[in-house]
């Protein structure tokens, strides 16, 4: 009986051209033995007679010889030599382009907190990767890589083999042939499984070959081929599957990575950690039979886990990317396009206890009984009805940003309330008055009235300033009345200085915004950014340098040089740093005994601490600002429209937590230390409750160290400039 074989009436002459670009399959039979005559025609003499030979000799198939002869003759036309007379493509499927590009946003230790570009991709050359990345994917996917020129004719012949034995056409592709068709996907369609298709992706893989020598071929595929969830190429799939760049995956997670392009949803490490551990172990295998690894390394890389990075290989800092775009952008440095690293001063530890605490702060209000807004866990509210809030934690020396917060939920609301946010920051103002009287002679033992005050405004109106708890506590210390956070006091003694002298200590420790000449600026009435606010707070740290919040430590292209270096921040004299380190030590006794305890207890004893809350008018903003010996850390609260939290709400009962926690989470990696007196300070015991000199009667509890500008402690011969405190505050 004589076998037919279906193929297309456009086998002859000129007109296979036309053919094989369209891919068109007509109805002519052609007798068996035409085929190899046909064949000849179309690649060359005796190379169809060549591929038949170990194919004659399988048993056929149930479907007898036809599904064999069809599928060789199909597989045939893949053999097609480049430079035959098929019709060129209209376009250059060959070429090796750059690809879209992300830029990475990477923190001060490399690991990986944002990233952005119009796709997520990130191409590292070939030659920073281990050998064995490389050579794990041409174990698997091309094993006679270094061999073939584009198109691996040994393969094809096996897919014949498989094609007639199961009826199963697999496609035999290389490396380059990938290559072409990932790179080129509107020319070469992978999804088109039409024999035209292979046709044309493989003189594109020949002249690839022609064009480019294996190293780049391969760097190239290695950048370029999808990993599922977004992530395209090796640098941003060793990201997120391990937390760490290509440059630095072991053996295993090579191995994982090689066992993906087959199928990258089946093989997901994260998702599917069994299924990728049994590719990976194939490709080890594989890669020992090939003599890429001994059998040593096979059998101990077989062994490990797979063990994927936590949180997808980040440590999510959107706000802080959306700095750093716009601060490299003005620099000239073009990141939109991608193809870049910026490298910023966050440290992955604060920036995800930042969050944490953040995010735990706020829920843990919204749970409370009395609760009236109801709870924002979802982008569907609206920010009206949101508790929103910001933190920032700096280096107190360098001003370096370790930690940004912008808000509660980024892809509910991206607006930076750090940065862009202008709030009150209510009695946390206050220690900028004491610093300024300090300066001006005045000692922390020196008495202050805690009184009502009537002050005159212009258009006959009267200013009179209360306190939180509506009493008024009479005689109290410098020091008692910051603790306290007694508003009368900061008023008072912002008159007696002057509202400009006390801007202007603050605008010299860091405060861009303006200060209102208004006696309620002294309770923190005019607004701050939270960023500029808690910066300015490293005066109190650092022994009086004021410092400029940095993000950008350099921005590196794709090999690592550097196209952008900011320069470190130059702190500046503030204030002397004898005033610092009192109103600092003023502060400590805020945070042990005053209004700011909570984040005394949330931190461990060991670690110094100073700081001050802040509420502002109507309960609508709340803070705590502290600082450690080399940390300045603050939080900030509140509704984007203001309005009342919470009757009752205060910067120590809400903010001062959030502190603590987030610098519980950061002490551990920090060494304890301690602030030392500067020079032309003396200390001198005192009883708490007088200000005055201890003496052997005075109990334990009650004693502490009170620190002075040489000069004015107590017995020393010297003039007393504030004698008019003593009077009362003015204004009655």
């Amino acid at each position: 009986m004589r076998e037919m074989f279906p193929t297309t009436s456009l086998l002859r002459g000129a007109n296979w051209q036309t053919a094989r670009v369209s891919g068109r399959i007509g109805s002519e039979d052609i007798p068996e033995g035409d085929v190899t005559r046909v064949a000849d025609q179309l690649i060359g003499p005796g190379v169809f007679l060549r591929m038949s030979i170990f194919v004659r000799h399988l048993p056929p198939t149930a479907a007898g010889k036809s599904a064999w002869l069809s599928s060789l003759a199909a597989v045939a036309m893949m053999f097609v030599p480049a430079g035959s007379h098929a019709q060129a493509a209209p376009t250059e499927p060959w070429r090796i382009v750059e690809p879209a590009q992300a830029t990475l946003v990477v923190a001060r230790d490399g690991r990986l907190i944002g990233e952005f570009g119009t796709e997520r991709r990130f191409s590292v050359p070939l030659a920073t990767l281990p050998r064995y990345v490389g050579q794990a994917f041409i174990a698997v996917e091309d094993k006679r890589y270094y061999q073939h020129d584009g198109v691996d004719l040994v393969g094809v012949a096996a897919a014949i083999k498989d094609a007639a034995t199961s009826g199963d056409l697999r496609g035999a592709s290389t490396i380059t042939q990938l290559l072409v068709g990932n790179m080129h996907p509107n020319i070469i369609d992978r999804s088109d499984r039409s024999i035209s298709r292979k046709l044309r992706e493989q003189q594109a893989a020949r002249e690839m070959e022609k064009r480019y020598n294996k190293a780049q071929i391969l760097e190239a595929f290695l950048n370029q081929i999808p990993f599922g969830r977004g992530w395209h190429g090796i640098e941003m799939a060793a990201l997120h599957y391990f937390g760490k760049p290509a440059s630095e995956l072991s053996l295993a997670e090579a191995a994982s990575l090689a066992a993906m392009p087959k199928s990258p949803v089946q093989y997901d490490p994260i998702r599917y950690p069994d299924r990728n551990r049994e590719r990976r172990n194939l490709v080890l295998s594989l890669m020992r039979d090939q003599g890429y690894i001994t059998p040593a390394q096979a059998t101990s890389a077989q062994r490990e886990p797979v063990r994927t990075a936590t949180d997808f290989g980040m440590v999510r800092a959107p706000w802080v990317t959306d700095v750093v775009r716009v601060q490299a952008e003005r620099a000239g440095v073009p990141v939109v396009r991608g193809g870049y690293r910026i490298v910023t001063t966050i440290d992955p530890v604060a920036q995800r206890a930042a969050q944490d605490a953040l995010v735990a702060g706020i829920e843990d209000m919204e749970s409370r009984p009395g609760w009236r807004h109801g709870a924002c866990r979802n982008a569907s509210n609206t920010p009206r009805t949101c508790l929103e809030g910001a933190v920032v934690a700096l280096d107190a020396y360098s001003g370096d940003v370790r930690a940004l917060v912008g808000g509660r939920d980024y892809s509910a609301s991206s607006f930076n309330r750090a940065v862009d946010g202008n709030r009150q920051p209510g009695s946390a103002f206050k220690p900028f008055v004491y610093a300024t009287a300090i300066a001006r002679g005045m000692t922390a033992n020196a008495h202050v009235g805690d009184t009502s005050m009537n002050i005159l405004l212009p258009e006959r109106r009267t200013y009179s300033p209360t306190n939180a708890d509506g009493m008024f506590l009479g005689d109290l210390t410098l020091r008692e009345a910051l603790a306290r956070s007694r508003n009368p006091v900061a008023v008072d003694l912002t008159m007696q200085l002057g509202i400009d002298s006390v801007a202007a200590t603050a605008q010299r420790s860091g405060i861009r915004s303006t200060i209102a000449p208004f006696p309620s600026s002294a309770l923190g009435a005019s607004v701050v950014q939270p960023l500029d606010f808690v910066a300015s707070y490293a005066v109190f740290s650092n022994g009086g340098m004021a410092v400029e919040p940095r993000f950008i430590d350099r921005v590196e292209d794709r090999e690592g040089r550097a196209v952008y270096s900011a320069r470190p921040s130059t702190p500046t004299v503030a204030m002397d740093p004898r005033v610092a380190f009192i109103v600092r030590d003023m502060m400590r006794d805020a945070v042990e005994r005053g209004t700011g305890v909570a984040a005394r207890r949330a931190l461990q004893s060991s670690v110094p601490l100073a700081g001050k809350t802040g509420t502002s008018n109507d309960n609508a903003d709340v803070w705590f600002v502290g600082v450690t010996p080399d940390l300045v850390a603050g939080a900030w609260l509140g509704f984007d429209i203001p309005r009342t939290i919470t009757p009752g709400a205060a910067g120590g009962s809400l903010a001062a937590p959030i502190v603590g926690r987030m610098l519980s989470a950061i002490a551990p990696t920090r060494g304890p230390s301690a602030w030392e007196a500067p020079l032309g300070l003396v200390g001198v015991t005192l009883d708490r409750e007088t200000g005055l000199d201890a003496d052997e009667l005075t109990p334990r509890d009650r004693r502490y160290t009170e620190w002075f500008l040489d000069g004015t402690e107590p017995g020393a011969a010297r003039s007393w400039p504030w004698s008019l405190f003593r009077l009362g505050p003015i204004g009655h």
